[in-house]
């Protein structure tokens, strides 16, 4: 399916087709990183809406202290074609479009990232849409309103406390039947407590049921995966994301590199720490196929757990390589600081396209 064009020397070039689908931390790390180590391939990447979402700032816009949009044309470099659609199937070596169109490829990154997943009576901190709808919500908000926060991993206690910090009239409810920020160490996980404690949040240890006196329910629970790569045929988890062999291939179909929260990489969580590397992986591995070369498998290592709580506190977790905590961890300020650090660094690294890790543990 590759198509050849003439260069100067009356021979014929290949030019790989590759489509990237979803432009988040991962695709748009991949589109990039492509555009500079597979010159002359044509990449497109397929993305229903025309900007890139910080996903780790969305909690700031619910309580309205940032913004997580950009313009994707700032993000992406000027040898990518964009396509502002959905994909509505994936096909032997093309895809359906949402606008009626149709792309073929020879390599496809599947970059779909987690999809809403908040029950009736609940807004979904996860999207873009969602979240403003929240903010709308909150702002609207009277003195000593209920605000419930469901979900006590990471984005959960990250909302909480950003809202609290903002709207110290308004009581916050944290609910969640498991431990509250149970990735993090022992100490950090206490540090996290006393915060939320000082900002009068409430730890509400039990399944949420409904929420009936809540103003505002705030879903901040895993984002669920779409069902695209199920109805393509290609072979899922149980959780509906792409399996994949020890070079992120698809399983079913190895023109397919699966990436981000799409895909079932063994030993890997939903975040940008995650998506960034597999992204740049992406992008080498059909490098090497561009090039003719072969490829490692594979691997990632670990560095830390930053949780902000609030504009001005924070956690940062030292992990081991492979994601269990370490006993070095930071609070404070420092922490805040750290946290806000990386995530203005994520978007400097995947405009850029440029990253390098460590191998993950053996």
């Amino acid at each position: 399916m590759s198509h050849g064009c003439l260069i100067e020397n009356n021979t014929w070039e290949v030019v790989m087709k590759i489509v990237i689908v979803g432009a988040g931390y991962a695709g748009t790390m991949a589109a990039n990183r492509l555009a500079r180590r597979a010159r002359g391939a044509e990449i497109v990447v397929v993305n229903p809406r025309p900007e890139f979402v910080e996903r780790i700032r969305l909690h700031q816009v619910v309580a309205g202290s940032g913004t997580a949009a950009r313009p994707l044309a700032e993000m992406l470099d000027d040898s990518v074609t964009t396509r502002i659609a959905a994909v509505t199937k994936i096909a032997d070596g093309s895809v359906a479009l949402s606008d009626g169109g149709a792309l073929e490829f020879d390599r496809l990154v599947y970059a779909v990232g987690g999809a809403p997943s908040a029950p009736e009576g609940a807004v979904d901190v996860g999207a873009p849409e969602s979240a403003a709808v929240a903010a709308e919500r909150l702002r609207s908000l009277s003195d000593g309103a209920a605000v419930d926060v469901v979900g006590g991993g990471l984005t959960g206690v990250e909302t909480a406390t950003e809202i609290a910090a903002r709207r110290r009239d308004v009581r916050i409810r944290l609910f969640s039947d498991a431990p509250i920020a149970r990735s993090l160490g022992a100490k950090a996980r206490a540090q996290v407590a006393e915060v939320l404690a000082g900002h009068g949040v409430e730890v509400v240890r039990q399944r949420w049921s409904g929420g009936r006196d809540a103003a505002l329910t705030v879903w901040a629970n895993a984002s669920r995966v779409g069902e695209l790569a199920l109805q393509s045929g290609l072979e899922v988890n149980d959780a509906g994301r792409v399996m994949v062999d020890d070079h992120l291939r698809s399983v079913s179909d190895p023109r397919v590199i699966a990436v981000g929260d799409g895909a079932a990489v063994p030993g890997s969580r939903m975040s940008c720490q995650a998506a960034i590397p597999q992204g740049a992986y992406a992008a080498d591995l059909i490098a090497a196929d561009f090039t003719g070369r072969s490829h490692k498998p594979y691997s990632v290592a670990f560095v830390a757990q930053c949780v902000s709580l609030g504009r001005s506190d924070g956690v940062v977790q030292r992990v081991h390589r492979d994601d269990s905590p370490a006993s070095l961890w930071l609070r404070g300020r420092t922490a805040a600081a750290i946290k806000e650090q990386v995530c203005r660094s994520t978007v400097h690294t995947v405009r850029a396209g440029r990253y390098s890790w460590k191998p993950g543990a053996a």
